[in-house]
Order: C-alpha cells, then structure tokens, then sequence
C-alpha cells in the first residue's frame, strides 16, 4: 500500500506543458489533490457537536466527476496499443462520457459507445451525444443486475470477447474500478486530512466506496465508513436501493461499517442548498451529506457520538462530491417544485418576440433616402415630387391612418397596429404591449409575406422600437428588412418643413396584398 506521503506533488502551478499535455492533464498523478473543502457552520447542523464536514470535490477532475478515476484505471489495464479501436461500456453517463474524454486523450482511442437505458433523461442523451458517444438503448430494469444475461451489461461484455479490437471496461465486475480509489482517491484524502474520522460515499457500482473503505481500513482502521443507498421505490442518479447491491460483486461488504438509505427529495434539497453556497455538484452529492446527516442524529440520539471522534474530540467527516448538477436541472424541478425558485418575473415572453435582432437592420434617418428613393437629380437638390421609391423596395408605414395621412415618406404603405399610437410606450418597457404587437404583427404578416419576400422594405413607427419587432419578425420569414432607428421622429428631424408627401396616402389592411 503506497504511503500518501512518500509522494510530492511536484506541479504546484497547476500548469500542463509539452505535446502530452493533455494527458498529463487528466493524469492524477500530474495533478495536485482535488479540493477538500469543509462546510461553514451554517451548512453543518452539527457544527456545535464538534463536527467537521469536509466535502471531496471529484467534480474538480478535468472529467468534472468521480468516475474518472475508475475510467482512467480500467482503461489503462486494458487498451492494447495499436489494437484497441473501439470501448463499449452499459453506463447512465459519468463512467462512460469520463471514458470517453480518457480514450481519446490517453489511448487515441476515438470510438467509445454508450449502452444505456432506454429511461435514459433526454438530457443524458443529449450530453453524451455532445462528448461524441454512439448510444444503443435497451429496456428492462434501468439498473439491471450485471450478470443479467437480458440486459446490455452482458451484451456489451459479448461484444468485446467476440473482437480483439473491441474492449469492454465493464465497470460491475472490473477489479480496476475500486482498486482506482485505492491508488488515488483514498491516498489524497487521506495526505489532506490524516485525522480523519468517517468517510461517506454512495452505492452504485460500489466502486467508490469499496475502494474508500478498503484503503482506510489498511491505513487508519479508526475511520468509521458510512455507505449510503436510495430508499426503496425511489431514484438518485447513480446510486442503488439496498437489494439491487447483492448480486454486486466487489468485496463491498467488508469495506463498510454501516448503510444508510436515502431519498431523493432530502438530497436535491441540499445538492440545490450545495450549489447555491458555491459547491456546484448534482444530486447524488446531497445523497451522500444526507446519509451523513442521518448517520449522526442516530449517533446523537444514542449518545455514541463520542466514539466517532478522534483523539482532539473532534469528528471531522468526509463526503463526496460526485459529479455536476448541470444535466439534471428538470429534475430539480421536478423534485422540488416551484416553492425553491424565485418566478420568472413577464415569462409571457417566453412565448412571444422569439426571433434575433440585429444592429444593422436599423438605418439611421439620413440612410433612408439614398438607398430606398431614386430622382433625376441628386438627392439633396430635389423637391419630393421628383423622390420615387425604387421598385425593389418597399416602405410599410406601423402608425394609425390619421397620423400616415399627416405625413408619411413618398410611396409608402399603411399598415397601422391596433397596439401602435403616438404616445404609446416603447414595446421593450412594457411586456404586455410588447406581447401584444408581436402577435398582430406574426398574423399581418402571415398574410402578405409572398409579396414582401420580393422587395427591400423598409419599416417606419413612431419611435423606431415598434418597426425593429417587426423588421426581427420579417427577417426571420426570409424577407430583407430594416426599421429606421428613432422612427418617425429621427426622419422628421432631417427634413424641411416643406417635406410633406403631396401623394395619395394609401391603407392597406391584413388582407390586402402590398401591391
């Protein structure tokens, strides 16, 4: 058993050089510990017992989660070089994202495919899609027993012993998964803490807490380790109930003291309660704080707490951190409910105003008659009646019929919003008018967008905030459009008083085409 101290880490700076620097990235033993940090006392309840809580940030790996350790260890012991071409692995998601990062940073290894359940979150999928896996789906059990010959385990253990290119890791009967936390994980808590007092970890493969608990029966045998299962009929990713453990192989058993089980509303609650504090990990990490919690109360009831303690009479506690809470955000929601979160304040909008806008669609108020008007003579030096609108272009016109009648830019089209008015608040400070605009808008232009869809328009309001809604909708039906910025009132300010169209002011409504 190696010595946590025989060995200093000698990349104090965190720094990662040369052609295999990814490598030496990922390798814990070109690494400094992962943090091990205590909580506050207001994230302790038992602070005031002398109580200690330290939690073991796995997710600090550059994996982001605790089965890296695992992965790197099972894939170093089997990966032929110049013969391995492909990893099959059945995992819910850490173990095998984390293989997948690790064949292709350590072993060159690019194809790594998933068999998983097929209640599987959309979520996981999509994640293990974005790290390149090639998922299969099976039904049945979504934790089905590893020497279930039904369930894809045992089809992907076939797999690899059908093909010398192929290997399956197989994280439920791998020796290598384990014995990863008794080269590693084991060995930096321990170097980090040597007065440590209890360990705690949760059940899924039992890798972890296997590994854990035998490195600390050999090196501290003091140290009281706490497993920790789901309650029955209930679910926290990763870890399992109390019954589907048994057929488990690893040595488990004599690696913990005592199970505690655990549902799932107590560990979303303080993995949520985690993350806010700044301890960003997923659920399974309250899982594991929760069966510590519950350990001491009954230790506290009994009055044995005492016997936990270490020689200063003090219980320092470690717990792990096992992966990040980012893929399982619905389930949160689904857990908790709305009670934990503060409401979206105007989510109406959620609904409404969903296209982009752009900077460059809005012109500004000089732009608009040398690019949309045409004269025989130079612009500057023309009267308005010798302005005519290109015949590429377009100009629609948002205000009411009275106002367009007023004034309006020569050859442009009525198409007044019932929410539009003179004195009417900019859309984007009122997200009920905003809503309501944008709904008129998608319905007009529903109706007249073949047309338009042949010209450059140009979108005139009041303010210029009206016309850029509805240049976002246009652009987004394919039609070539801008707004001019400040509207109305910005053109106003460039013309003479003389500027005032002497053209027949055309209306045109929904059902009319812009011809």
């Amino acid at each position: 058993m190696r010595n946590p101290s025989e060995k200093t880490n000698v990349n104090e700076n965190n720094v990662y050089f040369g052609t295999d620097s990814l490598k030496k990235y990922f390798d814990p033993d070109s690494q400094p510990p992962l943090p091990l940090v205590e909580l506050p006392p207001h994230l302790n309840p038992y602070h005031q017992d002398g109580v200690r809580i330290y939690a073991k940030m796995m997710t600090m790996h550059p994996a982001n989660n605790v089965k890296a350790m695992p992965a790197l260890n099972m894939l170093e012991s089997s990966v032929v070089p110049g013969k391995t071409d492909r990893i099959i692995e059945y995992s819910s998601g850490s173990t095998v994202i984390s293989m997948s990062m690790i064949a292709r940073v350590m072993h060159g290894v690019n194809d790594t495919r998933a068999f998983l359940s097929n209640k599987t979150s959309e979520a996981k999928l999509k994640l293990m899609q974005f790290f390149g896996l090639d998922i299969t789906l099976f039904g049945g059990p979504s934790q089905p027993e590893p020497l279930d010959e039904r369930g894809g385990i045992q089809n992907a253990r076939r797999l690899a012993l059908g093909s010398e290119h192929i290997v399956n890791p197989n994280q439920y009967e791998n020796d290598h998964n384990w014995q990863s936390h008794i080269r590693w994980t084991g060995p930096q808590i321990y170097k980090q803490l040597p007065e440590i007092n209890v360990l705690c970890a949760g059940m899924g493969t039992s890798g972890t807490m296997t590994g854990l608990g035998t490195y600390f029966k050999d090196v501290r045998p003091s140290v009281y380790r706490l497993g920790v299962c789901t309650a029955p009929g209930d679910r926290v990713p990763g870890p399992r109930s109390y019954a589907l453990m048994r057929p488990v192989e690893f040595p488990w058993k004599t690696a913990v003291d005592t199970i505690e089980e655990v549902g799932s509303t107590e560990s979303y609650t303080l993995s949520l309660n985690l993350c806010r504090e700044g301890l960003i990990c997923g659920p399974s990490s309250g899982f594991n704080l929760q069966g510590l919690f519950q350990m001491l109360a009954k230790h506290k009831a009994a009055g044995t707490m005492p016997k936990l303690a270490g020689p200063d009479g003090t219980i320092h506690c470690v717990f792990l951190c096992c992966d990040l809470p980012y893929q399982y955000i619905d389930e949160y929601f689904d857990k908790l409910g709305e009670q934990p979160f503060h409401p979206i304040r105007n989510k109406n909008l959620t609904k409404v105003d969903l296209h982009r806008y752009d900077e460059s669609w809005e012109r500004e108020a000089l732009e608009v008659l040398p690019h949309f008007y045409a004269s025989p003579r130079p612009l500057a030096q023309s009267l308005l009646s010798e302005i005519v609108l290109q015949p590429q272009n377009r100009v629609l016109d948002l205000r009411q019929a009275e106002d367009f009648h007023a004034w309006h830019l020569p050859g442009s089209l009525n198409v007044p919003l019932s929410s539009v008015g003179p004195h009417t608040a900019s859309p984007f400070s009122d997200p009920t008018l905003l809503e309501a605009q944008w709904v008129e808008l998608v319905k007009i232009f529903d109706d007249v967008v073949s047309d338009l869809g042949r010209h450059h328009v140009l979108v005139v309001c009041y303010d210029g905030d009206s016309a850029r809604v509805a240049t976002s909708v246009l652009r987004a039906k394919g039609v070539e459009a801008d707004s001019v910025r400040g509207g109305y009132r910005a053109l106003r300010l460039y013309e003479g008083n003389e500027f005032v169209s002497t053209k027949v002011p055309v209306t045109v409504s929904v059902a009319v085409p812009l011809e």
